[in-house]
């Protein structure tokens, strides 16, 4: 009877932790402007950020090709 409850406990806590990296939304952005460390952005979606959110940005990489012989 204990082994149940701790197993469905430890299920409920794992559920739970898995819904708030869920929770973390993916914005397609466009960049407008960059001065000095001021970047400007345009967003889809951007109706669900507010002023002082955190944000994580990634860019495409544009590494140069290589080519074999």
């Amino acid at each position: 009877m204990n082994k149940g409850i701790v197993s469905a406990l430890m299920a409920l806590v794992f559920a739970i932790s898995t819904v708030g990296v869920a929770a973390a939304a993916n914005i397609k952005c466009t960049v407008d402007s960059v001065a000095g460390t001021a970047v400007t952005l345009t967003c889809k979606e951007a109706d669900s950020m507010k002023a002082g959110d955190k944000v994580t940005v990634k860019t495409k990489s544009k590494a140069a090709k290589v080519e074999g012989c």
